[in-house]
């Protein structure tokens, strides 16, 4: 009962409650007690409860005097809850606390550190880099000498050395440092996030005016350029080979072709059939030079320049690669769709690439907050003391290891100290732990998880002292629990259910019980009707159609039933309806028509309809005494309420709900 019907539609109605609103509007729709709602708050509630301020405004008068009155109701259990002081009510206060750790923690990672870094990782990205660095390894080098040498390498530049031939001299990037570091264009997404976040800070022409470390070393990182970012282009183009047909070299010869055919396409003959006569590209001269969409840096560099640089319907000068001489033709621009529709994409790609460090960021920020202390010492410790035979498994608690360590403090927060033994309790279900040694690098990687978790949970609490949509939210869940207890002490508690009385509501309200027309039937089915009428005449020669059915049914798991469906309402089933058509029990049907083949059924037994008994309805009879009895107590707690507040509903306010302010 206490989940039933009358559970389900508080709830419905609590997801649009809040506890109260400030407002600022004297214009009061109703009062009860010293308290009073005014149309301000019931304008907020009554839109969040119909879907919105456009649905809020069509709605007739009749539907907001409804809502007024159940808002009246809730706001007057509410104030009961205070009464019997729930805030104050050890198991409430804690299952608030522990909804607020659960929730608060989701609400934390996904609308503090997840929908703002997408936003921005999304701003990111409607802007492309041209980017140039230089890559000092701490290889043969300590990483503060590394580090050294980075920082002066920056000095030099600002004091006006060649970035371009500091990168020829040092950069240990073997790709980009004899094109002066150049890496070519870059967005985010789709390098590391440090590097990334470095460049998009840098001004074009300017270089980052510090080292940044990555898992590569130490990175001197130039902006040489920056423009809005095209998502993708569509390009046929015409490859010439610049070789002879016995592979020697001929640029020359190859040169003038190209420039022939394209001078050519520029004075309009169809780019497409100069493709298929004159390009190499096979794969792609077949389809007119057509090679599809493709992504910045998808091309080798000097294509993907020009390409990117035409506009829809130009054709581009000559272009060298590496695989001859291309004339391309830009075909069709796909810009950066709104965030919206790219968010789907964008969060695949932000997951991947930085969302570890954006929690990593956000941990960091708590670990400060909450003087956040890693005992390494006592790590060390404890490290040495194991002989390495204890794991971090069920041993554990069972070793003699545990008595000397299992008090030791890891790590603090706030000053309070967490013990190996809950550190340990803590990595109990995860599995990526259960073979690992427990040494000093095992420890601090199972701290660093718990103590993320802690961290995340103690700024959860505090939560809605500083962000105001999830007080909201907690208001909300608040209320819907305060409501929930009172109804389970005024209504379900005190719901008492015996057969005597169940029985007495059953004489009351027999009528309500009912069986429709049923029927006991059975069924061959075939996929052919010559096979159902061969069995059909064996049934008129008298042979057992449970044993016809059993070995030729073709209906999937009927043949062990041997065709047996039971007892089955005849309005609910064909087959049923067939059935019940026949006279006596026993009866068998002609060979008909049935979905993709051919049915023979058997009437075993007719059910008319009738009135159920009271072991028939019991289940029934006491679903609907229940809910008799709690609208009953329902309705006497309401009115227990309305005689203690006295509430009074001013309806002919409602008419000014939703009217435009007037200046």
């Amino acid at each position: 009962m206490r989940f039933g019907l009358l559970t389900v539609l508080i709830f419905s109605l609590l997801i649009s409650f809040t506890a109260c609103s400030s407002s600022t509007s004297d214009t009061v729709v109703a009062e009860y007690g010293d308290y009073k709602i005014t149309l301000n708050e019931f304008e907020k509630e009554f839109a969040k409860n119909v879907g919105g301020i456009e649905n809020a405004e069509k709605a007739s008068l009749e539907e907001k005097k409804n809502f007024l009155d159940l808002y009246l109701n809730f706001k007057m259990k509410l104030r009961d809850s205070e009464v019997r002081r729930f805030d104050q009510n050890p198991e409430l206060v804690d299952e608030l606390n522990d909804y607020k750790r659960k929730v608060g923690v989701s609400y934390i990672k996904e609308k503090l550190i997840i929908e703002p870094s997408l936003k921005d990782f999304y701003n990111k990205r409607l802007y492309e880099l041209r980017v140039s660095h230089i890559m000092i390894r701490p290889d043969t080098l300590s990483d503060e000498e590394a580090k050294s040498l980075a920082t002066e390498i920056i000095k030099r530049v600002q004091n006006g050395e060649s970035y371009e031939e500091l990168a020829k001299e040092y950069s240990a990037d073997q790709f980009s440092r004899n094109k002066g570091g150049d890496i070519y264009y870059i967005t985010a997404g789709q390098i590391i996030p440090e590097f990334e976040d470095a460049a998009y800070k840098t001004p074009v022409g300017e270089v980052y005016p510090e080292p940044v470390k990555t898992q590569y070393g130490y990175h001197i990182i130039k902006v040489t350029d920056k423009h809005k970012r095209i998502k993708k282009v569509k390009a046929s183009h015409i490859l010439i080979d610049s070789k002879t047909v016995d592979g020697k070299p001929d640029s020359v010869g190859a040169l003038a072709l190209a420039k022939e055919i394209r001078q050519r396409a520029v004075d309009g003959e169809d780019f497409g059939k100069l493709a298929e006569e004159y390009s190499i590209d096979k794969g792609s001269a077949q389809k007119g030079g057509d090679l599809g969409y493709f992504e910045r840096r998808m091309m080798v560099p000097e294509f993907d320049e020009a390409a990117f640089n035409l506009k829809v319907g130009e054709i581009s000068d000559i272009v060298k690669t590496q695989f001859g001489y291309h004339i391309i033709k830009l075909t069709e621009i796909n810009e950066v769709p709104p965030f919206e529709e790219e968010k789907n994409d964008i969060r695949t790609m932000y997951d991947k690439t930085r969302l570890k460090k954006d929690v990593d960021t956000f941990i960091d920020s708590l670990k400060n907050a909450y003087s956040f202390k890693l005992h390494e010492e006592t790590i060390k410790s404890i490290s040495a003391a194991n002989d390495s035979s204890v794991k971090m498994d069920d041993k554990y608690w069972t070793s003699t290891y545990r008595d000397n360590v299992k008090d030791s403090v890891i790590f603090s927060i706030s000053k309070d100290g967490f013990v190996l033994d809950s550190l340990m309790a803590f990595i109990k279900s995860d599995n990526s732990f259960k073979f690992k040694i427990i040494n000093e690098s095992s420890i601090k990687e199972a701290a660093a998880k718990y103590s993320e978790e802690l961290l995340l949970e103690k700024e959860a609490l505090r939560l809605d002292e500083t962000n105001d949509e999830f007080a909201d939210l907690m208001d909300d869940y608040k209320n819907g629990i305060y409501i929930f207890k009172l109804q389970e002490e005024e209504v379900w508690d005190r719901v008492s259910v015996d057969t005597t009385k169940l029985y007495g509501f059953y004489q009351e309200t027999k009528d309500n019980y009912n069986w429709p027309n049923r029927v006991d039937f059975s069924e061959i089915y075939v996929k052919n009707d010559s096979l159902s009428n061969n069995i059909y005449s064996k049934l008129e020669k008298g042979e057992d159609f449970s044993e016809l059915a059993k070995s030729n049914t073709q209906r999937g798991g009927m043949g062990n039933k041997e065709g047996a469906y039971g007892i089955v309402k005849v309005e609910d089933n064909e087959l049923a309806e067939k059935a019940f058509e026949l006279s006596a029990d026993g009866d068998f049907s002609k060979p008909f028509k049935y979905q993709n083949g051919w049915s023979i059924v058997k009437l075993n037994k007719k059910l008319p309809a009738g009135p159920k008994t009271f072991e028939e309805a019991k289940a029934e009879v006491a679903s609907a005494y229940q809910e008799r009895m709690s609208k009953k107590l329902e309705d006497e707690y309401i009115a227990r309420l309305k005689s203690i507040y006295e509430p009074e509903k001013y309806y002919d306010k409602l008419e000014k709900a939703f009217e435009p302010a007037l200046n």
